[in-house]
């Protein structure tokens, strides 16, 4: 029996794992059902499954072919391993990571050239799980950093097109400002010296009060001289993250969540590279940018990159100030930073919410994402002791790693520092926070990375695993106030390195 234009292929009760529609989007051809005692109809899958039908491809003049039983499974399997490879995505550029650094990017491409077809995976099932939705919310005005720098340049960079972006966008901010406070004598030669940075930096509006002025700013804080940076600000910057994913697709890319990277191969046949997911999901991509946070050295290992900067994955544990005396901060309070030690030290931060946050201290993580000390990785734990890097900061910081690791212990023997500054806060006024897990960048010889770092493992083209994938290695703080300059300088590079993608036509 012939019946014109139709192939069919008999599944009786096989029950894919795909719709009817996902089946057809594949095949890219007019799908209809034959039921054995019906005319030719549209049905849907449960349909087929209810009635033991068979599917017709709308293809070409052919006879009728009918699959016996025994072959059922062999053709089961051959279709669900055909729909695998026609779902395997292709790009122009893959972006691996779903935090702020990696949508600023993503984004960037397409703002830059909305030519391009550009993907981007994230291991989790949303954007912003971990840094970029666990940080203090802090808008910064770049005062910290070394003259001159990358970092120093994109956070002042970022103050402005951060707060013009949240205007433009409605996104809830707040310009409340910051006090760096000197509590005694001891500490004013630091903090001038912090104000001539500053003044190089070009940090706006900066200015030295004494402590009757401080007084005006912050009616509870003591202290007998401030630097005020009046355009410091606060935002939730997994909002901020949410609405660059969204201008990302937007602007045409597409986002693949749970898709933790494997592997980087090189598809010879296509001349591209294969993105392998821990579950063997594929993606296709002709290059890619990894902005992979605290999995970043990890990535750039696989494609073979040098083994430094390590990632050192610190976690900073909050306090939280009960509501009844969140009055007593206004805006941003912090100390005169110790210049021998790597973190800043104690600060009040008020959140969008309304609530403070207090602290945070900094001790090493068990684990990678490590946001309590139940979380533990022993090989992770043993990998990162084993590296010069590590043994040699905590050489230098050994009485400061101790006193932090104490304070996470025992949260109270914070009160006594924050008392420093507003005596009011008592015992019984503060109680455990949130916490988070910074990606500090660790050089082989111990000291931390201070700038942006990006990397690719060879110069040569016929080696496309290690010439067509760069990595952002170290985005250090504030990257999440620098975040759409870092975008900018990562996708520079890139055009920069590979020059034709800043020319793909439509």
């Amino acid at each position: 029996m012939l019946i014109n234009h139709y192939l069919v292929i008999t599944f009786l009760t096989i029950i894919l794992d795909n719709s009817l529609s996902g089946i057809m989007s594949i095949c890219k051809y007019d799908l209809f059902i034959w039921c054995k005692w019906r005319e030719l109809a549209k049905l849907r899958l449960d349909d087929l499954v209810r009635n033991n039908c068979y599917i017709l491809i709308k293809m070409k003049l052919v006879q009728i072919t009918t699959i016996k039983m025994r072959n059922i499974k062999l053709f089961a399997s051959s279709c669900k391993r055909l729909y695998s490879k026609c779902q395997t995505s292709s790009y122009d550029v893959l972006v691996v990571g779903g935090g702020i650094v990696g949508f600023a990017t993503a984004r960037a491409l397409l703002s830059r050239n909305k030519h391009l077809h550009v993907g981007l995976v994230e291991k989790e099932n949303r954007p912003s799980v971990h840094q970029s939705g666990h940080n203090s919310g802090v808008i910064h005005a770049g005062i910290y950093y070394k003259p001159g720098s990358m970092r120093a340049k994109m956070c002042i960079e970022g103050l402005y097109k951060t707060y013009e972006y949240c205007a433009k966008n409605n996104i809830p901010h707040k310009k409340c400002g910051k006090l760096i406070v000197a509590t005694d004598e001891s500490q004013i030669k630091s903090l001038n010296d912090l104000y001539e940075r500053g003044l190089e930096n070009g940090t706006p509006d900066i200015k030295l009060i004494n402590g009757n002025d401080i007084k005006t700013i912050e009616p509870y804080c003591n202290g007998v001289r401030a630097i005020h940076l009046p355009h410091t600000g606060i935002v939730d910057w997994a909002v901020v993250t949410k609405h660059y994913a969204a201008d990302f697709v937007n602007l045409g890319g597409k986002i693949t969540y749970d898709f933790k990277v494997k592997s980087f191969e090189e598809c010879k046949h296509k001349k591209a590279l294969r993105i392998i997911s821990e579950t063997n999901k594929e993606v296709l991509a002709n290059y890619v940018i990894t902005c992979g946070g605290l999995q970043s050295d990890e990535l750039s290992l696989m494609t073979g990159c040098q083994p430094d900067p390590y990632i050192l994955p610190i976690r900073g544990e909050y306090l939280l100030l009960g509501k009844e005396k969140a009055h007593l901060v206004k805006g941003n309070i912090y100390p005169v930073p110790d210049p021998s030690l790597p973190f800043l030290g104690v600060h009040f931060t008020p959140r969008m919410d309304g609530s403070v946050f207090l602290g945070p201290n900094a001790v090493l993580a068990l684990k990678q994402e490590g946001y309590s000390w139940d979380d533990v990785s022993v090989s992770n734990t043993i990998r990162l002791l084993k590296l010069d890097g590590v043994q040699k900061l905590m050489a230098k910081h050994m009485k400061f790693g101790i006193n932090e690791t104490i304070k996470s212990l025992f949260p109270a023997m914070q009160l006594k520092e924050i008392q420093k500054y507003i005596p009011d806060i008592k015992r019984n006024d503060i109680i455990k926070g949130p916490t988070g897990v910074r990606a500090q960048p660790l050089w082989a010889n111990g000291t931390m990375a201070e700038d942006l770092v990006l990397d690719i493992a060879s110069n040569d083209p016929s080696d496309l695993v290690k010439h067509r994938i760069m990595h952002c290695r170290s985005a250090p703080s504030p990257s999440a106030t620098s975040s759409l300059p870092i975008g900018d300088v990562i996708v520079d590079k890139m055009f920069a390195k590979y020059p034709h993608l800043n020319h793909i036509p439509n």
